[in-house]
């Protein structure tokens, strides 16, 4: 196959930890004023739901914006060229 030019592709790879920091963030600042909740059974003192429902709409968010900012800016993200090929083998053109 022949190269016929190449198109810029997001590395995906390497947005999860902007992800990951992103939604972080999110859920840093909307539950910066929460009061410290200390579990009745020690077993399950990390089950929070509110605070998950918190975390899946902190993700929710960073996604849709990470979403917006690919299809308008996709330059500003990680990325690299990748080859185009025309799709006709070599060896069909030689028959």
């Amino acid at each position: 196959m022949k190269q016929v030019g190449t198109q810029w592709k997001i590395d995906w790879p390497k947005m999860g930890p902007s992800i990951l920091i992103a939604t972080a963030l999110i859920v840093a600042i909307r539950t910066a004023k929460w009061a410290a909740k200390a579990g009745s059974d020690p077993n399950f003192s990390d089950v929070d739901t509110e605070l998950d429902r918190e975390i899946s709409y902190a993700a929710r968010i960073t996604l849709r914006v990470m979403h917006e900012l690919i299809k308008k800016h996709e330059g500003i993200f990680p990325g690299k060229k990748e080859p185009i090929f025309d799709g006709v083998y070599d060896e069909d053109l030689a028959e």
